[in-house]
Parts: C-alpha cells; structure tokens; sequence
C-alpha cells in the first residue's frame, strides 16, 4: 500500500522519474524492433503508439499539460546530422552499382519534386496560404523514410533491397536540401535566393571536400578511447558554423560521410603513402563510426516518434478535411511513384511501389519549420494519417513479396542485365 501511495506522488519533473522513463523507452523501443523484424510492422507505430499511450496515462495521472517541445530544436538538428550521416555511410559506389545508384537517384530527385508540387496544389484547396508556404509543408511529406526502409528490406532479392537502400537514403538527403532551399526562396526571395543558394552550394562543396581529407587526414593515427565523438563534435561545429555562414551545412556531413564509406578510393592517397594495407585505420574509423551513427540514430528516431506520439492530438484524426486531405496527398504519392518506377524499372514494380512510408525525416522537417510560416490551421493529423497509412501499405508489400517468393526470383533473373 506504502508503495502505490508512493507512485500516485510521484513528481514528473523529478530527474530519477524522468530517466526511468527515458530508460524504458529506449527499453521497449528495443523490443518494438524485434517485433518489426518477426512481422514486418515498422516499429515508428508502435513507437507512436507508445506516446499516445503515455500522453493519455499523464493526463489520467493528471498531468494537463506537459512541454515536450523545447528539446526539440537541438535533437531535431542532432537528428538530422546523424540520418544524414547514416544515409552516407550507407552509399557505396563501385563501377558495376553505379547504373543501379543513378537510376535510384533519379526515381528519388523526380518523385520529391513532383510530389511536392502536387501536393502543395492540394495543400492551397484545404489551408489558405501561399504557394512557397505550401510547398514548405509538402516537402516533409513527400520525403521516404530512409530510417524505416533500410531495416525493413533486410529480406528482398539483393538487387531490390540494394535500390531501396540508395533511393531512400537519396530521397533522405535531397528532401532535406529541397526543404531548406524553399526556406531560403521565403526568406530572400526569387532569382536572388536562387543566386545566394548556388553560390553557397559551391563553397560549401569546396570546404566539404577540404574537411573531409584534413580530418581524416588528422584523425587516422589519432589513438585514445574519445576519437569518434571528437570527429562527432567537430562535424556538429563544422554543421553550426555552416549554418550560422549561411552555407549548406547538410552536404558537409554528407559528402564526408560518402567519402568515408568509399575510402578506399577517395583516400587512396593515405592508404598508398600512410597506411600499411593490411592495418588500414581510416576502415577501422569507418565501421566503428557506422556504429556508433547508427546508435546514436536510434536513440534519436526512438524519442523523436514518442514525443510526436505525445503532441498527437487524437481528436483532430476525426475532421474530415484531415482525412480528406490525407487521403489526398497518399493517392498522388503513389501514383506519382507508380509512373516514375514503371519509367525507370521495368516490367516489375512491386515491392517497390508499396515501400515509401513517411517517418522521422517528416516529423523532424515538420518540426523545423520557421514560426513565421508556421499556419496554424494545417492540422497535425495529416501527419499522423500518411506516417501510419504509408507504414501499413509498406508492412502490405513486404508481406505479400514475401508469400510470393517465386515470382521475386523471375523478376531478378528479367532485371539484372540492365543492372
């Protein structure tokens, strides 16, 4: 009885309390990626689920009101860096992969654009605002989920689970880039943002490229337990100052993190006149930096889908014009995506066409749009819908690929001569 009186006093505020709960999440968050690999089910639902859940338990605790946002900033650009950085480190190139990997960031770059445009147009039918607005809200939505598609196509043919990994990861690193060009078009305006955008992207290259050699340069001999997160809190520096330039700061993570993947080539240098080849330390930085990415990505996707659970408002899922829009911008998703594929990969377009759920990068983006073009009459429940919608349809394909293994096999044995 001493206990439950104990429990019913609880302070929420309490650092103890807080890190018990920040401890089982990441607890059950391990558990929900079992469960996703078992049956297929992303586990950003259960995720969500989960901050619905612990909402409604606050508010039955009697807490009314609790302020989940003001973390949000600072993990939301740790979030980014880090999904960024995992998607880089994912990409490598060879001769025999590249026509895959262009075909792949071709599908990527058309279906972000056009669906972006359509569904900013859709956008203007439900919420009053301008086009350039509109179209910082559609950019979100039309970003794949690189988060919950590389775990998930762990069980395709090589060839399809190879092309998903570098579509959505591509999808990944241009939605972002996208987003943040239409804020600069907002902020400057036309041709002269155009100008100040291009301008940017070419220094930013230039130091990217300078960076990428000089901290590997410096960080390969390095020995000691903290490299990693040095080369981490130099990349975030590299990231702020980048920011606070004006520059393009994202593709300094990202094409450090391509370089690294693909050392041994963009570091042939180190390695001829350096390294022995049979020790090669930049390969030791790059698998132990892959992990500990991939971790720290973990963590971050794991509050980042809870605490978008706990803002959801569950009231808002049943307006019409919500679902109605929602359903809206699936439809044009999937159309788009049917056309784009059947134009680039042929004759079969399945599972491919059913794995394009929405994730972290759309709550991230969402998240990180300027209060001044923040309209308050876009219901966050759109989000909801296409994040779960999408998730479902792609837990959909993968099942039924799965059931359908003979068929899978045919379509390698047709697609690979054009690989």
């Amino acid at each position: 009885m001493q206990n439950l009186v104990l429990l019913a006093t609880l302070d929420i505020s309490n650092a103890y309390v807080l890190l018990i709960f920040a401890s089982l999440t990441i607890i059950l968050s391990h558990f929900f990626t079992i469960i996703a690999q078992k049956t297929s089910v992303p586990s950003v639902l259960l995720l969500i689920s989960l901050g619905v859940a612990a909402n409604m338990g606050l508010q039955a605790y009697g807490v009314e009101e609790l302020n989940v946002m003001k973390s949000l900033e600072l993990l939301g650009i740790v979030g980014l860096i880090m999904i960024v950085l995992e998607a880089a480190l994912d990409l490598e190139f060879s001769r025999e992969t590249l026509p895959m990997i262009f075909r792949a960031l071709i599908v990527a770059l058309i279906c972000l654009i056009i669906s972006s445009l359509g569904i900013a147009v859709i956008i203007q039918q439900f919420v009053t605002m301008d086009f350039t607005v509109a179209l910082l809200y559609s950019t979100p939505l039309s970003i794949m989920s690189s988060a919950i598609i590389i775990p998930s196509v762990s069980g395709l043919l090589r060839d399809k689970k190879e092309f998903m990994v570098y579509e959505s990861a591509f999808s990944d690193i241009l939605g972002i880039m996208l987003f943040y060009f239409v804020i600069s078009l907002l902020e400057s305006g036309g041709k002269v943002a155009t100008i100040q955008f291009g301008g940017s992207l070419i220094i930013t290259i230039v130091v990217a490229i300078a960076a990428s050699y000089l901290l590997v340069f410096l960080f390969k001999d390095m020995k000691g337990h903290v490299r990693l997160f040095l080369l981490i809190a130099v990349l975030l520096f590299l990231y702020s100052m980048g920011k606070l330039l004006h520059l393009s700061p994202l593709l300094i993570i990202l094409i450090f993190g391509m370089a690294l993947s693909n050392h041994q080539s963009v570091f042939k240098v180190f390695r001829n006149y350096f390294v022995n080849p049979k020790d090669d330390p930049i390969e030791k930085i790059e698998k132990e930096f892959h992990l500990i990415t991939m971790e720290t990505a973990f963590v971050v996707r794991t509050f980042f889908f809870v605490i978008f659970g706990m803002s959801i408002d569950l009231s808002s899922l049943a307006n019409l014009d919500v679902f109605t829009l929602s359903a809206l911008v699936l439809i044009l998703l999937y159309v788009v995506r049917a056309l784009v594929l059947k134009l680039f990969i042929k004759p079969t377009i399945t599972p491919e066409l059913w794995i394009a759920p929405r994730g972290l990068i759309t709550i991230l983006l969402f998240f990180a749009i300027p209060a001044q073009y923040i309209i308050p009459e876009f219901n966050s429940g759109v989000l909801l819908y296409v994040i779960i919608i999408s998730s479902l349809i792609m837990t959909f394909g993968l099942v039924r690929d799965r059931s359908n293994g003979s068929p899978a096999a045919l379509s390698e044995t047709v697609i690979e001569p054009e690989l």
